[in-house]
């Protein structure tokens, strides 16, 4: 530390990094009645920030971190919105150059859990403190009001809790945010939650483009569908920002405006982040990894154009040929959409559930409820109906044996299977809500062909398998006397 004095009174809270979330996030603390240092390498957005909003709260501009220092309250608390990687590294290091003991580096980012382990060690061995936090809602929630999923030391979390408490969203008068866990839990939850917000917009997507393509509506209609869908089971912020999407026109062609973006979607990597976990940790999150891969083939725009007037697609029926009615093949896409979203979110559950096992986090599936019922983008009516299920059954094994969601399958089955079939016949791919309902029935299935793929592993590999008549492991010599099977 330097012997610099503070400008004025002290600041109760830093941004470090004033981009779009940072200067959202500035501006929510200083709403909310707290004094808040900015500190940026490009010193202008500092300056715009309190131009444009000075009026809204205290704002001290530092222009450096040791100026910003001294202008803390302890023990001092820095909020970090950098990018990222590297960014994130180089503001952690230089923080703990400027700070002292007890004092805590918060990163808000999108960093993946295992970075925010990583540092969290690091940042100990200097005495100070290393939060890990989600932070969920893009540009809006972050004025307004996020979601908010911190990990790290116990110590950190009473420190800030009440400033983190202040600006979150609040539903029925509670804050959407919750101490996660130690080191990374809070970004791992992160991570998960923008792997069921793949699968979740995707899932939209799949149910638009069926409508569209498949019963030929046109968006303004779809618009009105979507808007009476977020009244009732699915209400939910992407469905409603769907209804506003489909409703808007190019200003300058007057086209619906969803016909003049082009259809290859981008990503940031935490989808592609939660499906590797999965796969590490052996949970089969079906629709998340799907909808990653739906992704990165529609970005796939020169294979996509070489197999558009070259693949065989066989005999495809046409909507007339489904024998459904307009009216009936909306309500089965709304059923489908019902069944396959419980599926990417109790696949999000069970992964968070699998890691918090094997890094000893201890997280508490009520309290993901409790932070995603608001400012977030995966926020949806049915997560109090989540949250009512694991106060009922603490251990839950899947949100979908859950007696309440288990008789709304039942429902919904039959729907979803229709939904699944005709987009097939209709040469409509629609990967999640088949992979959701295939992962469904590989759960209701008594036998599953995993029988004959171990039989085949043991064949070539003799990699052993197991009788369902008695315990151990077994291996035949498939290639000679097949009655000499080994216990191994």
């Amino acid at each position: 530390m330097n012997n610099q004095q503070p400008s004025q009174q002290l600041a109760d809270i830093a941004i470090v990094g004033v981009g779009v979330m940072g200067s959202s996030l500035a501006r929510n603390f200083a709403r909310n009645g707290y004094r808040v240092a900015l500190y940026d390498r490009r010193a202008e957005n500092v300056s715009k920030l309190i131009a444009e909003h000075g009026g809204e709260g205290e704002f001290v501009g530092c222009n450096d971190l040791q100026e910003l220092a001294v202008n803390l309250s302890k023990p001092r608390r820095a909020l970090l919105m950098v990018p990222a990687g590297t960014a994130t590294d180089a503001a952690i290091d230089d923080l703990v150059e400027a700070f002292d003991e007890g004092d805590i580096i918060i990163d808000g980012g999108n960093s993946l859990y295992t970075d925010t382990v990583r540092r969290e060690r690091a940042v100990a061995l200097t005495g100070r403190h290393f939060v890990g936090a989600g932070i969920s809602g893009g540009e809006e929630g972050a004025l307004t009001g996020p979601s908010i999923m911190p990990g790290g030391p116990q110590e950190s979390w009473e420190s800030i809790r009440p400033l983190l408490e202040s600006i979150a969203a609040k539903v029925d008068g509670a804050p959407c945010v919750r101490y996660i866990g130690a080191n990374g839990a809070g970004h791992f939850v992160k991570m998960v939650h923008n792997g069921i917000e793949y699968a979740d917009m995707q899932l939209i997507g799949e149910a638009y483009h069926l409508l569209r393509h498949g019963a030929g509506l046109e968006p303004s209609r779809i618009a009105k569908i979507f808007r009476e869908w977020n009244d009732g089971d699915l209400a939910s912020y992407l469905i409603g920002i769907t209804a506003d999407i489909l409703e808007a026109s190019d200003p300058d062609t007057g086209a619906p405006m969803i016909d003049v973006i082009h259809d290859a979607a981008g990503q940031k990597g935490t989808g592609r982040w939660t499906a590797k976990e999965a796969l590490d940790l052996g949970i089969p999150a079906t629709a998340i990894g799907e909808a990653v891969f739906a992704r990165a083939l529609s970005s796939s725009t020169e294979l996509r154009a070489a197999a558009l007037d070259h693949f065989p697609t066989g005999n495809l029926a046409d909507f007339a040929a489904l024998g459904i009615s307009v009216e009936e093949f909306i309500e089965h896409v709304r059923r489908a959409l019902y069944a396959s979203k419980l599926v990417a979110y109790a696949q999000g559950f069970d992964l968070i559930a699998a890691g918090s096992a094997e890094y000893n986090w201890n997280i508490n599936p009520r309290d993901l409820a409790a932070v995603w019922r608001g400012g977030c983008i995966i926020q949806a009516a049915f997560l109090d109906r989540i949250d009512n299920a694991y106060e009922k059954l603490p251990e839950l094994p899947s949100l979908l044996l859950d007696s309440y969601f288990t008789g709304e399958l039942d429902g919904l089955i039959d729907s979803w299977r229709t939904v699944a079939a005709s987009a097939i016949r209709l040469g409509l791919a629609a990967p999640v809500f088949s992979s959701s309902l295939s992962y469904y029935d590989s759960l209701c299935s008594k036998r599953l062909p995993a029988a004959l793929v171990q039989a085949q592993r043991d064949y070539f590999g003799a990699h052993t398998y197991r009788r369902v008549d008695s315990d151990g492991v077994f291996h035949l010599d498939w290639t000679g006397d097949k009655s000499q099977e080994q216990k191994r």
